[in-house]
């Protein structure tokens, strides 16, 4: 593929390098990896950022998969219509999936960040229900402040979308609404950006009632600055001279214009919505804080989408959590009790996935989500070991946790799908995270190595003590167990010698069995 940049010589006559695939077959290899569909449209492979289909599947591991049902129970299938013989004035209706085209800007020298990017846009276009028909990448110095990818060009890329067929324009950035105008006026279909995309997938994939209240709140904090009047029909605010320009007698209105009203309207749900969502703090602060109380150490299973964390969770825990080869399949966090090979109790929890350019209306919608992470005592930082830029997942991930203030959390990275992976590849990825830790949650490689360093990373009670437990109280053993760490254990004649790390609060239950260390 080869790479011009010509200067702009006009403010409205940018000649820009549009790359195609039309002509340029290495792009086929490089950027958009096609393959030929049965009715000839040239469509995406298996987008990068999903894994093979020959590579997924159930196991045992996962448990019940109840979800998968509900969610697969209605979906978009392209191409149906139903036939109907001598009835008339009946509208003949197709279910399809919508066709899309997808657009990028690269500066010189980002070209291979460029593509895996638009990758990840096929892998949520298609995660979202859509098919992918083609992708163009353009190299300038910045986007264009008016159309994104220049005039010239829109009209090129206008002409893309007819050829293929396609109703939906797709850039691989957060647009301006200036910029989505003004490129939906050139091409004539629908446009929209990444973040719109996410933002479907995050509605079709909530299903509880603080993940709803959280995705419209990102949703509708999206949507107000990027309200759009219609000319005259939005205008409330008629009136004056006929002469002078105004509408006469009786269209005085209440001096506010329909698009004002909308906007009050949005920024009331919004408000609404916030109050919801903190309703629903009590109740997950109250377990949190109970966990904290019998000092239950808690293990967040944070990374980027699509890399195995609720995979990982059911391994580790069979909690039966959905597990799809899909984009943000997760967005409530899922909490479950595990336990050390000495009987110390801990708790998993699986968050919501992260990606590159994440909208920073979900993260602060989500804030409350992500709180699961904050206040872990140990990460457990999922990478997938098959995907082509590690590196760059395990950047946008640290980012993410430094916004929500979990940098300083112990943190353990875990390189999950490592039975896609060959030898040199995971030697390359040591280089990348020399402690890291390799598993494989489909076929439980690593699995037992990865418990033992949860296990010693776990963080131990406070106090330290020896008690002679009379042998009636056995339900202090079982605390020790449960919550503490036993050192060590001895029968004696007037009860069960412990050396044990408890907290606080089981420290004052065994201070009348206190004894002094030996």
């Amino acid at each position: 593929m080869t790479d011009t940049t010509t200067p702009d010589p006009a403010a409205n006559s940018v000649e820009d390098d549009l790359e195609r695939e039309a002509g340029a077959p290495d792009l086929v290899d490089r950027v958009l990896s096609r393959a030929e569909s049965r009715t000839g449209a040239r469509v995406f492979g298996a987008a990068q950022a999903l894994q093979d289909r020959t590579t997924t599947g159930d196991g045992s591991a996962d448990g019940d998969q109840w979800d998968r049902e509900e969610r697969a129970a209605l979906r978009r299938v392209g191409g149906l219509s139903t036939e109907l013989e001598d009835v008339t004035e009946v509208e003949y209706r197709q279910l399809r999936l919508e066709n899309v085209v997808l657009v990028g800007v690269y500066s010189q020298g980002s070209q291979t960040d460029a593509e895996n990017s638009l990758r990840e846009l096929a892998a949520l276009a298609e995660t979202a229900g859509a098919v992918v028909l083609d992708g163009v990448l353009q190299r300038r110095p910045h986007p264009d402040p008016a159309t994104y990818i220049g005039r010239g060009k829109a009209a090129e890329l206008k002409d893309i979308v007819a050829a293929v067929g396609a109703d939906t324009v797709i850039a691989d950035t957060e647009l301006a609404p200036s910029q989505r105008r003004a490129l939906e006026d050139v091409v004539k279909v629908k446009v929209i950006d990444r973040t719109t995309v996410i933002l479907d997938i995050f509605s079709q994939h909530a299903k509880s009632r603080e993940g709803k209240a959280q995705v419209e709140l990102a949703q509708l904090e999206y949507l107000l600055p990027r309200l759009r009047g219609w000319g005259e029909s939005m205008s409330r605010q008629a009136g004056g001279q006929v002469g002078a320009g105004g509408a006469g007698m009786g269209s005085r209105g209440p001096g506010e214009t329909k698009i004002e009203l909308d906007r009050r309207r949005i920024r009331t749900k919004m408000a609404q919505l916030r109050r919801q969502i903190r309703d629903f703090a009590p109740a997950r602060e109250a377990k949190r804080g109970e966990r904290k109380r019998n000092t239950i150490p808690s293990v967040a299973i944070a990374g980027y989408t699509n890399a195995g964390k609720s995979s990982l969770l059911n391994r580790l825990t069979s909690a039966g959590v959905l597990v799809e080869n899909a984009l943000f399949a997760t967005l409530d966090a899922t909490v479950r009790r595990s336990e050390t090979s000495d009987g110390r109790v801990y708790t998993l929890a699986d968050t919501v996935g992260f990606v590159r350019n994440l909208p920073h209306q979900l993260v602060e919608a989500f804030r409350s989500t992500l709180e699961e992470v904050a206040d872990a005592d140990v990460i457990l930082h999922v990478v997938d070991a098959h995907h082509p830029d590690p590196a760059g997942q395990i950047q946008t991930v640290r980012d993410v946790m430094g916004d929500v203030g979990a940098r300083d959390i112990h943190e353990i990275v875990v390189f999950n799908k490592a039975d896609l992976v060959d030898e040199d590849t995971k030697m390359v990825l040591r280089g990348l995270e020399p402690k890291a830790v390799f598993v494989s949650s489909r076929t439980g490689e690593g699995i037992d190595e990865l418990r033992t360093v949860i296990e010693a990373a776990l963080p131990l009670p406070d106090i330290e003590l020896r008690a002679l437990v009379p042998y009636e109280r056995g339900d202090l053993i079982s605390a020790i167990h449960e919550q503490g760490h036993l050192l060590e254990r001895s029968h004696e004649e007037g009860g069960t010698l412990v050396h044990a790390h408890v907290s606080e609060r089981l420290a004052a239950a065994l201070e009348p069995y206190r004894v002094a260390g030996r």
